[in-house]
């Protein structure tokens, strides 16, 4: 095996921890000794061990004089857990391979240098582009001071995410709505408009057997979400943010005594200002969402610059129909050369059907 071999394994590693280390980042590290793996861990869940000491931890024999292999720079402060970084110059390893850098203004560089300092051998950007691709949320999270946001919905090929009745059960087939399961279990938040409270009474959980349940938030100007929903019905088990510009304090409390949050949010064009509800969720902290909105909301996520990925499923039928609703809808952009693009596009089939995930290049916030 050689370094890139190595680092390929510290990555799987890390995606173990995938769902369960946010608002940290996803690490996996591997100990080499003498073409020998003599350790290997992850950092397994928020607020516990990082990887580099479990790597350690599980060490077979003497890391003195070993080789760690770590898909992120190795921390160098004090926070939930102890710096990484003194643990490895007091192991004696003799070399570290790092995957990416860490954006952390408490990091960022300083655990590299660190390492040098004490005579530690450090080979920097193995693998980087696969290694800062495991950890998009975090790096966007760090770096903006906002929320990650993927656009999630699921159309027909002819771009329906509905028929013309308004029945939408079910587009896709099984594997692909496992597939979204696995989305919810992965981003921290999810998010809808109250008006897809309103038409299918949805209950936004995560619903596989090691899920954890995504923080709810609704974007509700108005406060129509009915007491008798189903978010508001499990607000008491699961957390539930209703983001409102409304101040009536006696409608806020009907929700409040049943378990929800309320957020107060000012109000932009007739709707919760997104962009300030985004900076203001940053703070709870929460580091992503999929936006598992209707048309109305996904155009307005889009125009306010929020959104980061889309991930289409699209399912082979037709539903046709002039008034039927779409994906993306609100007013619309005016020319072909005003369009939302998307790169790097991939393609993956779920069994009869497709999912395409896309990162937006223009999500600079237009309306600010």
């Amino acid at each position: 095996m050689n370094d890139n071999d190595y680092m390929r394994l510290a990555l799987q590693l890390a995606e173990k921890g995938r769902g369960l280390t946010s608002p940290n980042p996803m690490v996996g590290a591997v100990i080499e000794k003498d073409g020998e793996i003599i350790g290997q861990g992850w950092h397994e869940q928020y607020g516990k061990a990082h990887a580099e000491r479990n790597a350690l931890a599980s060490c077979t024999k003497s890391p003195a004089g070993a080789t760690m292999y770590v898909t992120l720079e190795p921390c160098c402060h004090y926070g939930r857990q102890p710096p990484c970084t003194d643990a490895i110059i007091e192991a004696g390893i003799k070399r570290v391979v790092v995957g990416s850098g860490d954006p952390n203004p408490k990091v960022s560089g300083k655990g590299i240098q660190i390492l040098r300092s004490h005579g530690i051998t450090v080979t920097e950007h193995m693998l980087q582009k696969d290694c800062e691709q495991l950890n998009e949320v975090f790096f966007h999270y760090i770096q903006t001071k906002r929320p990650f946001v993927v656009m999630k919905y699921a159309m027909t090929m002819d771009g329906k995410i509905a028929s013309v009745s308004g029945a939408s059960k079910w587009i896709t087939g099984e594997a692909a709505r496992n597939h979204v399961q696995i989305q919810r279990r992965r981003y921290m938040g999810i998010m809808a408009g109250v008006g897809t409270i309103l038409a299918d009474d949805p209950l936004l959980t995560c619903r596989i057997n090691d899920g954890r349940n995504p923080i709810r938030i609704i974007c509700d100007t108005h406060l129509r979400t009915p007491a008798g929903a189903q978010v508001v019905q499990t607000a008491g088990q699961i957390p539930t943010i209703l983001a409102t510009c409304c101040t009536n304090r006696e409608k806020q409390r009907i929700y409040e005594n049943a378990g929800c949050r309320i957020l107060l949010v000012n109000k932009k064009k007739g709707h919760v200002d997104l962009f300030q509800l985004m900076e203001q969720l940053a703070r709870e902290p929460i580091d992503s969402i999929l936006l598992e909105g209707g048309g109305t909301l996904n155009w307005e996520a889009l125009n306010s610059g929020i959104v980061q990925k889309v991930q289409a499923y699209v399912a082979p039928k037709l539903f046709g129909g002039q008034n039927a609703k779409t994906p993306v809808e609100g007013a619309g952009v005016s020319l072909p050369g005003d369009a939302f693009l998307l790169k790097n596009s991939v393609i993956t089939p779920l069994d009869d059907d497709f999912l395409i995930e896309s990162e937006v290049v223009n999500h600079v916030h237009r309306n600010h």
